[in-house]
């Protein structure tokens, strides 16, 4: 974890420019995000539960002509229907507006978010707040900050005194009865549990301390490669349901300070909590 303000100029050679673009696009699209924010949207279902609207795909449409611009040879997998260059050796991660709900109804509680993959690796992530004006930042093995400044995550010990935070999926009625049940065991065991919509933020918020906890099953990898490789380099601990490795192809998230965790996972153990024969949204392609 890095003690020292951030500076691209300090991070590994291969990585600066494409961190130096993605925290200027991050900027962009939250402005835009920020002028169209309560001006009357267009909404249309993906899905049940699932919703778009055309500042999504405007903002995706403004990242992918920067990301093209800059890094013509990279791949870019995105939320709004991008998957293109496959087998490059760089390929981004885009959610071009987490909490799209929460946009749709005048709630200010979303945030653009950019992670790349190096040869299959999260080498970086960023997150944007356009409404409180946050830049959350992360980058592999140099550590994590907020809006320049380092960040860790809380030292809280006790499950009892945590405040965690979870989020519902599109497929929420699919898993509805482990959801139910692992938020009753969460809420009798803890401070208080938050679903606010917009999971980067949540995994940002577990990375500078604000929560100390989160969990949410069946999110796809534009939703967690930023925001879980920025609860890393601040010293928190990511893995899937049962303790194992994170992998953001692999649709259960686990976030923690570290000295919480096994007791989030054994929460999350306990029977029902975790659906039989779940399949994550997205594979790993």
């Amino acid at each position: 974890m890095s003690q020292a303000a951030f500076r691209v100029h300090r991070l590994p050679r291969h990585v600066q420019a494409p961190v130096r673009e993605a925290m200027k696009t991050a900027l962009d699209a939250g402005h835009l995000l920020r002028r169209r924010f309560r001006t009357g949207v267009s909404v249309k279902m993906k899905g049940r539960a699932d919703i778009v609207t055309a500042t999504d795909v405007e903002v995706q449409r403004l990242v992918e002509r920067r990301l093209r611009r800059s890094f013509p040879g990279h791949g870019i997998l995105a939320e709004e229907g991008l998957d293109t260059t496959a087998g490059a050796e760089w390929r981004w991660i885009v959610d071009p507006l987490d909490g799209t709900k929460n946009f749709a109804r005048g709630i200010p509680t979303f945030c653009v978010s950019l992670a790349a993959e190096y040869r299959g690796r999260v080498e970086f992530g960023v997150v944007y707040d356009p409404i409180h004006e946050e830049m959350f930042a992360g980058v592999r093995g140099r550590g994590a900050w907020l809006n320049g400044r380092p960040i860790r995550v809380s030292r809280v010990t006790d499950l009892d005194l945590t405040l965690v935070a979870t989020g519902c999926p599109h497929r929420v009625r699919r898993y509805v009865r482990s959801i139910a049940l692992t938020f009753g065991r969460f809420a009798a065991r803890s401070l208080g549990v938050r679903d606010r919509g917009a999971g980067a933020l949540d995994l940002c918020y577990v990375a500078c301390g604000r929560y100390d906890g989160y969990w949410e099953l069946d999110q796809s990898p534009w939703d967690i490669a930023a925001g879980g490789l920025i609860v890393e380099e601040a010293g928190g601990r990511m893995s899937d349901f049962r303790g194992g490795r994170f992998d953001i192809y692999g649709g259960e998230t686990v976030a923690s300070n570290g000295r919480v965790h096994d007791r989030m996972i054994a929460v999350l153990k306990m029977s029902g909590g975790t659906p039989p024969r779940h399949r994550p949204p997205v594979r790993r392609s």
